[in-house]
């Protein structure tokens, strides 16, 4: 997968996709709500997650996405169902870097839910 691909799978909530591709020294920040330090605990977090995406309907919107060599940041929307009623409508912004190894190294995230 390439980086930008690796990216846009996390941002579209398809996490176990992208596991081979962590750093073991990866670190996600969620601004305001979370932070996850190494490779496990970054795959524990998107599991928790996981397990929420089941018990509801998603939908994603990407608006953006902004590409380099070592960098791409995603900005879009994801708006959860459940029963046929919307429970929550969240703007996002992901930024993610890559070390010199091609692994996926530092993911920051803003969200802001509305």
């Amino acid at each position: 997968m390439t980086n930008k691909q690796i990216a846009e799978a996390f941002s579209n909530g398809h996490f176990e996709l992208i596991f081979p591709y962590l750093a073991n020294n990866v670190q996600w920040t969620v601004i305001g709500e979370n932070f996850s330090d190494g490779k496990q605990a970054v795959m524990d977090n998107c599991n928790q997650i996981a397990n929420y995406f089941k018990s509801v309907t998603t939908n994603f919107k990407t608006i953006n996405v902004i590409a380099d060599s070592s960098r791409v940041v995603i900005n879009g929307t994801a708006e959860f169902i459940r029963e046929g009623k919307r429970i929550s409508f969240v703007s996002a912004c992901d930024v993610y870097e890559f070390n010199d190894n091609k692994e996926l190294q530092t993911i920051t995230s803003y969200c802001i839910q509305e």
